[in-house]
């Protein structure tokens, strides 16, 4: 059975590079009917976040991608945290200093700091060098049964050689052993490090794929030196392309939202996450571009993952988003809102008012934020427009000399509406000889107090005649 796990470490939010891993992992195993576990990588217990595992899986949740087993979904292996899984590794660790392929350091602290800044002002690579890879086994065991402070390293071998791994997106990948120092597999404080505790954990769970970023491409020599030392079949390997920054650097906060739940705060729905970075790096055979879930486990493939970063374009983002809230049912776009609308002035309005607004609104809206900033055309009674292009029109001579008209007509009629609202422009049209845009432009300006605003003729049927009077007098004295 196709197995393969998501493995975040709960130092923090989640990023959207790690939502994009667990994406694509999750794509496989439902096109193979497999399982997709959620272990956590709590061996850093010094940058552990509280309330983060939880956080990491209420992101996934929210986003759709469900999870098959993990802390609390069941499963054959758990615990599916590594700070509850000590003695394992620590098993494993002395089969490796049995099998002669790992060994005790005792080098201090300072002893490697030196021998890096040494190392360094020779141009060299800073590396371990070794020095407790030479000591005597007698000697070795006497420190270590002393109680004398040491860590466990693995054991490169002593001859080079060329170790290559066929990853399914980049082909093969080959990286030579001299390239590689004796990796610290066991820390001092009987905690291991994600080299040893990911093989490990790998293997135990029945990985069967492994999908991670390219930044771990270097340590694959390390991972399967240890497969072997083992005698373990690894699992498959597919290393994601970095996602970028429009300058082409890592993406990162520096230059703007990287997490997730940024993303949920702002008013993204997860469907138009999921189908934006699924093509962060993936390209589907033709050139659509809106994919549902379902789709998306149909057609995605790790042969047609790019091998070069992905540039995050936050343009195409929010076309994408808008796309998506355009497609829902109004209902449903009413309860996706009502978070959103519980932090502004208008959670207490007239429901039936405002799902009209929202209809209307819904073709305009980027995110489910901005519910906030366009309610008010609907409910303050005196709305001011802000844009300097709705000042700076209003106040030309044409324009006013159509509010003029059209308020003249407006006071001449009982009610206005999308049935009359025609006639009337008509009516200013004939009267003024003004028309094409510097006829609609300055009505559209003067009642929705935008350059692009939601449709002329929803808008003044929702208003009615006493409000947009208000408005085109408001714009008239502009």
């Amino acid at each position: 059975m196709v197995r393969l796990r998501f493995a975040p470490s709960p130092t923090g939010f989640l990023h959207v590079g790690g939502l994009r891993t667990a994406l694509f992992s999750w794509l496989y195993v439902r096109q193979h009917a497999g399982k997709f576990i959620f272990r956590l990588e709590d061996t850093d217990q010094k940058r552990k976040v509280e309330g983060a595992e939880n956080d990491l899986i209420r992101m996934l949740e929210w986003a759709g991608i469900d999870l098959d087993e993990g802390p609390g979904f069941g499963g054959d292996f758990g615990p599916y945290r590594q700070s509850e899984r000590l003695d394992i590794y620590q098993e494993h660790v002395r089969k490796l200093l049995d099998d002669g392929n790992a060994y005790p350091c005792f080098c201090s602290a300072e002893r490697l700091e030196k021998l890096k800044d040494d190392q360094r002002a020779k141009g060299d690579t800073p590396r371990y060098d070794g020095l407790c890879r030479m000591l005597q086994q007698e000697e070795s065991s006497r420190r270590v049964d002393s109680g004398e402070q040491h860590v466990v390293r693995m054991k490169i071998p002593e001859v080079p050689e060329t170790i290559v791994l066929q990853d399914l997106i980049r082909g093969n990948v080959s990286i030579d052993t001299s390239q590689t120092e004796d990796q610290v597999l066991l820390k001092s404080d009987g905690f291991p490090t994600y080299h040893l505790a990911v093989v490990v954990d790998d293997h135990l769970m029945q990985i069967t794929h492994v999908v991670r970023g390219e930044e771990w491409l270097p340590s694959f020599p390390k991972h399967l030196l240890l497969y072997r030392y083992f005698g373990w079949t690894p699992p498959e390997f597919a290393h994601l392309p970095l996602i970028l920054n429009p300058d082409r650097s890592k993406l990162s906060k520096r230059q703007g939202d990287v997490a997730v739940e940024d993303f949920l705060d702002q008013g993204f729905l997860p469907e138009a996450l999921l189908n934006f970075i699924a093509l962060l790096g993936w390209s589907p055979a033709d050139d659509q571009e809106l994919f549902s879930l379902t789709e998306l486990v149909k057609e995605f493939s790790f042969e047609r993952v790019n091998k070069s970063g992905a540039v995050f374009d936050r343009d195409k983002f929010n076309w994408m988003n808008q796309q998506y809230i355009q497609q829902l049912e109004l209902n449903d776009l009413q309860q996706r809102l009502l978070p959103f609308l519980d932090k502004t002035p208008y959670a207490g309005e007239d429901t039936v008012l405002l799902k009209k607004a929202f209809g209307i609104l819904q073709p305009r809206l980027l995110t489910l934020r901005e519910i906030g900033q366009r309610l008010s055309i609907f409910f303050d009674e005196s709305p001011q427009a802000t844009d300097p292009e709705v000042f700076k029109l209003l106040q030309e001579e044409t324009s006013k000399q159509v509010l003029s008209a059209f308020i003249k007509e407006l006071e001449s009629v009982e009610k206005l509406g999308e049935d009359n609202l025609s006639g009337l422009v008509k009516n200013v049209q004939l009267t003024t000889n003004i028309k094409g845009k510097n006829l609609w432009m300055p009505l559209r300006y003067a009642i929705t107090l935008e350059v692009q605003g939601p449709d002329l003729k929803l808008i003044v049927d929702l208003f009615g005649k006493q409000k947009c009077l208000r408005l085109l007098r408001s714009a008239l004295e502009l």
